[in-house]
């Protein structure tokens, strides 16, 4: 079996709770946590949309990282207006959008060139017209 490294973002008393098991089992945390993905998968219910008791238990209290969830008021406010414009009025929108906002000039990708001799490179700046 191949194994993959994750990394997750859990509740603090979630993590606590796992490894108090996995103390108890002389388990690893990372076998408490595949086993109950394992467990959880096989379980009843799991193609539905539907959230279940017992995901339930397991979602976090807030959104991390201090993110507010759902749209702010200013975005909200924008999407309202938005929505409020016909399709053809959205479209001319955001062609006016398109024009205002400057298109960065494309870069030229890195590469390394060598050169035998030093004419052979003066030979290519020449060619490149950078001579």
């Amino acid at each position: 079996m191949t194994l993959i490294r994750i990394s997750i973002t859990i509740a603090r008393e979630l993590v606590k709770a796992m490894d108090r098991r996995a103390r108890e089992l002389d388990r690893s945390r990372s076998w408490v946590i595949g086993d109950a993905a394992r467990r959880y998968l096989e379980g009843p219910g799991v193609t539905d949309s539907a959230p279940s008791a017992a995901t339930a238990a397991v979602r976090e209290s807030q959104a991390p990282y201090g993110i507010s969830p759902g749209l702010g008021p200013s975005r909200l406010a924008q999407l309202h207006a938005d929505l409020a414009l016909t399709p053809t009025e959205r479209v001319r929108a955001a062609e006016r959008t398109a024009r205002a906002v400057p298109r960065g000039t494309r870069r030229v990708a890195d590469r390394i060139l060598t050169f035998d001799r030093y004419e052979d490179y003066l030979d290519w700046k020449r060619r490149e017209g950078l001579l």
